[in-house]
């Protein structure tokens, strides 16, 4: 791994998984929003014939099933007309959520305004919007649906009720019936949205967190393909030089093409001895690649980081029993480097890598001499998309998606790692990250 290829790598898989659209993330399904008011319209039928016909309170029911009936039109038409697995443009999403919104602001108006008890559905096409559309166009419906409560709470038909018999609210009741209308808007809304938000986040990260160990998966996969390619080069390389000796021999000393013959031959030759380096390379180092003792594994993730102007320092600590040795790991590789790299960034001379081990526990801390972690975000280190750069730079690692990357990996691989600022003088941030011994030798046959 090369010092400042792991910024790189995560801004170009970022790149890969950012859609051209960029608000391809909020497109809904019509699909879900047709289920979603098939239900209303079954729920909102079986309210109408309940209190029109079984308990019997004056209600305008045409006008009621009209309004229904629009709704269920608007459900057949778009289900006619589009494919289930169409997905919606925000500005088509709104248009359907604010007609729900209408829709349902209409039932209400006849029903008896913000005292009916149903009321509090005007908050669902608002939370559905913040969970799958851009934050503006929440705010848009969520504006109309606020207005539609204020008129509601002062423009209403009576409620229905026993006939003969009025049943007058309070103005506090009404204006707590609609202070909690709009306070379960403003609540659910934000609350959906901030859900919705952070399983995208962590649903972007993991995908990226897979496509970096897939790369370094393929990396390591390269020794082996060098292999295979030197073994079926070997056959047509041996061929090639046959055909150039006898060449060579028929001419004899016909010099028009004695000389091209040569240089074929010779080249053909380079190229046996080169396929055959990377055979024996492979054949030798094939069980040395596989397994990768502990120290080795400090040597790999450190070397590239020593060119840069910060000097890496290597201090061992107790160690008891034999030295533990894992498979070769990618991902492990990856994330070890990359919280080296991140203390490099930030450290003013020197950076110190510890490890430590015995018969139950692996350890490995990395210290560096910088500032520290920032006491209002180390709580959330390693959090996606979590800045720790100055003036919280959005470029490369300051997303602290590099953070979450090497984390996860580790922890894929047993570890525990814990962020913190070390108690040392002169020094700042710490990371320890820490392995079961069964855990870390768990692959090694």
């Amino acid at each position: 791994m090369w010092r400042g290829s792991s910024d790189q790598r995560i801004s170009e898989i970022m790149a890969l998984l950012t859609p051209e659209d960029p608000q391809q993330f909020h497109r809904l399904r019509l699909s879900t929003l047709i289920r979603l008011r098939w239900l209303a319209i079954v729920g909102q039928s079986i309210a109408v014939i309940v209190v029109a016909y079984w308990l019997d309170f004056p209600l305008p029911v045409s006008s009621c099933f009209a309004l229904i009936a629009g709704s269920a039109w608007l459900n057949l038409f778009l289900a006619l007309r589009y494919p289930a697995t169409q997905r919606l443009a925000p500005h088509a999403a709104l248009a359907i959520l604010l007609f729900d919104a209408l829709q349902l602001g209409g039932l209400l108006y006849l029903t008896g305004g913000l005292t009916n008890p149903f009321s509090l559905l005007m908050s669902v096409p608002v939370v559905i919007s913040a969970t799958s559309l851009p934050p503006r166009f929440t705010l848009l419906l969520g504006g109309v649906v606020g207005a539609a409560s204020s008129f509601l709470a002062f423009n209403h038909l009576p409620l229905p009720w026993y006939e003969g018999a009025e049943l007058s609210m309070p103005l506090v009741y009404v204006a707590g019936m609609w202070l909690s209308v709009l306070a379960s808007i403003a609540f659910t809304a934000i609350y959906a949205w901030r859900v919705a938000e952070e399983a995208r986040l962590l649903g972007d990260a993991l995908a990226a967190t897979e496509l970096v160990l897939q790369r370094e998966q393929h990396l390591s996969a390269l020794d082996g393909l060098a292999a295979a390619a030197a073994h079926e080069l070997g056959t047509p390389l041996a061929t090639i030089a046959l055909v150039a000796k006898e060449m060579e021999r028929a001419l004899g000393d016909d010099e028009r093409f004695r000389e091209d013959v040569t240089l074929l031959r010779s080249q053909s030759e380079r190229c046996r001895g080169i396929m055959k380096r990377l055979t024996s390379l492979s054949s030798e180092g094939e069980e040395h690649l596989k397994r990768l003792p502990f120290t080795s594994l400090i040597e790999e993730v450190t070397a590239p980081h020593r060119e840069f102007g910060i000097d890496i320092a290597l201090e061992a600590g107790d160690l008891i029993g034999a030295e533990p040795v894992t498979r070769r790991n990618p991902g492990m590789i990856y994330g070890l480097g990359n919280l080296i790299e991140n203390a490099v960034d930030f450290a003013k001379a020197t950076v110190t890598v510890r490890w430590r081990w015995n018969d139950d526990k692996i350890a490995i801390e990395v210290v560096d001499d910088g500032t520290g972690f920032p006491p209002d975000i180390i709580h959330r280190i390693g959090e996606p998309y979590m800045t720790t750069r100055p003036g919280g730079s959005t470029q490369g690692g300051g997303l602290g998606l590099g953070l979450f990357i090497a984390k996860t990996l580790l922890e894929r691989s047993g570890a525990s790692i814990t962020f913190r600022n070390s108690e040392e003088r002169d020094k700042g941030a710490s990371v320890l990250i820490e392995w079961p011994r069964s855990a870390f030798a768990r692959d090694i046959a």
